[in-house]
């Protein structure tokens, strides 16, 4: 199930890349906040505290109540790094689960 949130997730963050209406952004906060909610509660069941604040930090990052006035280009590079970052998480996990 995370697989899929970390997937879902980094799709939609490489999708704000392009130039898409703006309730598409609006869309995304709102489920990067679910999304990473999830992640951060899967890992502090899981007791991963480092990971836990960094998916907490992300859900207050992406939440759409107060949002965040970074500029395009610096969101760009946020959305870059994170579905990266996503993306880099599934493929240490299924090594870390290889072992």
């Amino acid at each position: 199930m995370e697989n899929v949130i970390k997937i879902v997730l980094a799709i939609l963050l490489f999708l704000c890349l392009l130039d898409m209406p703006y309730g598409f952004y609006q869309l995304v906060r709102f489920v990067a906040l679910i999304g990473f909610g999830i992640l951060a509660y899967n890992s502090s069941e899981k007791e991963n505290k480092t990971e836990m604040f960094i998916y907490g930090g992300l859900a207050l990052l992406f939440q759409p109540f107060f949002k965040i006035a970074l500029g395009r280009e610096i969101w760009n590079i946020v959305d870059v790094i994170v579905g990266i970052g996503l993306i880099a998480s599934m493929i240490m996990n299924k090594t870390k689960s290889q072992r």
